[in-house]
């Protein structure tokens, strides 16, 4: 059986070099960090989300999701409409010239919105099954009695990153104050959805 602590760091190294590339989660965390809004649920619900996910993967659900590619390809298909849809309203939001209410004085999403579109970036998207179930579940499967100490270092790896994305994201408040600079952020959201979208649909 392979060293406890070598195996839980490896899980941690993998799971940060799938979850911290860019993608509608982080782009979802990192704007409700900027507004500081409900940004503590947002990324309990990112964070669980991934942890039942990790979980999942590492018992054995990913062999199982690819043995049924019906689902997978209604996954894909599904989950790039709702990722365009979020990306429109972001390139209309990045037109019309939104900005960040630095004094919070601003109108405020209600917490079930923020939740919904934050389980819909999660479990909407093909990439996430890939990532976490499929990905982190085939590395950890191989570390055989010791995969469960993978999953743990996995699991810390996303609790981590969404902290400290939505938390120190607003650091970058006093850049984003202008309305340029907050367009900018908007149009780059919508680059990302777009960009994933797009990927989904090409691999259907």
């Amino acid at each position: 059986m392979a060293d406890t602590s070598s195996v839980v760091v490896a899980g941690l190294l993998t799971g940060l070099s799938l979850i911290v590339a860019i993608g509608a989660q982080n782009v979802f965390v990192l704007r409700q960090g900027l507004r500081r809004e409900h940004v503590g649920t947002v990324i309990l619900v990112c964070a669980l989300s991934d942890t039942v996910l990790i979980v999942a993967g590492v018992a054995g659900m990913g062999a199982l999701i690819t043995g049924v590619p019906a689902l997978v390809t209604a996954a894909r298909w599904g989950g790039a409409a709702f990722l365009a849809a979020y990306g429109l309203l972001a390139a209309r939001r990045a037109v019309s010239g939104g900005r960040l209410d630095v004094d919070d004085r601003g109108a405020r999403t209600s917490t079930w919105v923020v939740v919904s579109t934050a389980l819909a970036l999660t479990w909407l998207n093909p990439h996430v099954y890939l990532d976490t179930v499929l990905l982190l579940g085939s590395v950890g499967s191989s570390y055989g009695g010791s995969r469960w100490l993978f999953a743990l270092g996995a699991v810390t790896a996303s609790w981590g990153w969404f902290a400290a994305l939505g938390y120190g994201s607003r650091l970058l408040r006093p850049v984003l104050a202008r309305p340029a600079a907050w367009r900018a952020v908007d149009a780059g959201i919508a680059l990302v959805m777009f960009s994933v979208a797009y990927a989904l649909v090409r691999g259907a």
